[in-house]
């Protein structure tokens, strides 16, 4: 299955990171790589490492500030897509987290996404995206997707982000 967790709301990477916990559970091997986040930046990079080994990898730079960054991250994201299409022969499950706003950044191509999904459906492997604002392609050829719609978040009120709920 093609699976796509988006929307402006909190919770699509804990959704990704949920999902590949049931994976694990049911005896699947899960590979989860990162676009845009940086290692070392978030609390579920350290036990995904611990539970992956290999099989994880936070390959990004972390936000697309200026223009002028835009070759580096480019080539941080094709690093991460050469991982993802090497671990997608090996898993049954390949987490991509934030590809969909390296998509919406143009930092990877809506042809190497496409790719993925082809070669996730050619090897019945399940494949899950992440990222604001998946495009209608892309909703149209997934089998699930999930929206998180933001009702109300802290950081409207001034509370700054806290470890262990935004990171």
């Amino acid at each position: 299955m093609i699976l796509v967790y988006t929307g402006d709301g909190k919770g699509k990477t804990s959704a990704c990171t949920g999902q590949t916990v049931r994976a694990m559970g049911q005896g699947m091997k899960v590979a989860f790589g990162q676009f845009m986040k940086r290692d070392g930046q978030a609390g579920e990079q350290t036990m995904l490492a611990q539970w992956l080994g290999p099989r994880f990898l936070a390959g990004g730079l972390g936000f697309l500030r200026r223009d002028e960054e835009r070759p580096a991250h480019r080539e941080a994201a094709l690093h991460v897509l050469d991982w993802a299409r090497e671990q997608l022969l090996e898993v049954d499950m390949l987490v991509l987290d934030e590809s969909l706003y390296a998509l919406g950044a143009g930092i990877l191509l809506r042809d190497e996404v496409e790719d993925l999904l082809a070669s996730a459906r050619q090897q019945d492997k399940h494949l899950v995206l992440s990222g604001r604002n998946a495009p209608d392609w892309l909703v149209e050829a997934a089998d699930l997707v999930t929206s998180m719609t933001e009702i109300k978040h802290p950081w409207r009120a001034g509370i700054k982000a806290a470890p262990g709920i935004e990171y």
